[in-house]
């Protein structure tokens, strides 16, 4: 068989000029970094040592605010860079409202946006440890979906649907979430059925008060 060599000829002048290889994080970060640094000294309180999730509209309201700081494709670039961050990340996964520039808080992170964030912070953590974070992640999107308030449903509708690694984490801790939410139904129907307050109710059973006050505050709320 005969073995093709690369050809020694030079490129034709009007051969179109190979495209740049993708810019690194580090890299996308430092051609951003003044105006990471400007949007540090205008709002501490938002970029600073504690990142906050971010009005919706925030880029424009800066733009219009700071004509003579901000450039569109550079604050852009630069926000984009922010809110890719690991801490900017885990503010969002926490649950934290999102902030407007003066610092109040103006309206809750969508479910979606907390579910990403989970997904992405455990790939990211994963990537670099050789311990199963899945169980990890499980509990966190169990909490997550609770705290939505929404229905399984509503919000399976509302998170992306295009990958299936991660709709299969989540498929896992809403089915444990329906296996905790099942237990806690009977729980309270034992307590019904034993006409007995909570402390002598755990104490017949050996339980911990606090599964069944959880259990009967869930019920109250629905």
């Amino acid at each position: 068989m005969t073995t093709s060599t690369p050809s020694a000829e030079p490129t034709p002048a009007n051969a179109p000029t190979p495209a740049p290889a993708p810019a690194t994080r580090a890299e996308r970060t430092r051609a951003v970094q003044p105006v990471l640094e400007k949007l540090f000294e205008l709002y501490p309180h938002l970029f600073g040592a504690e990142f906050l999730p971010l009005k919706l509209g925030i880029f424009q309201e800066l733009l219009a605010k700071h004509p003579e700081h901000f450039q569109r494709d550079s604050l852009k670039a630069a926000l984009g860079v922010h809110t890719r961050s690991t801490r900017y990340l885990q503010s969002v996964a926490a649950g934290k409202q999102r902030h407007g520039l003066d610092g109040v808080a103006v309206e809750p992170v969508a479910p979606e946006h907390v579910y990403l964030s989970l997904v992405e912070l455990f790939r990211r953590r994963q990537a670099r440890s050789k311990d199963d974070l899945k169980p990890k992640l499980r509990t966190q999107l169990i909490a997550a979906f609770e705290t939505s308030g929404l229905t399984r449903q509503e919000y399976l509708a509302k998170v992306p649907a295009n990958d299936p690694e991660a709709l299969a984490l989540l498929e896992d801790a809403l089915a444990e979430c329906d296996e905790k939410l099942a237990r806690q139904e009977a729980l309270c129907r034992a307590f019904d059925a034993s006409g007995k307050t909570v402390e002598k109710f755990v104490d017949m059973y050996g339980l911990h008060p606090r599964d069944v006050n959880a259990a009967l505050a869930r019920r109250r709320q629905h």
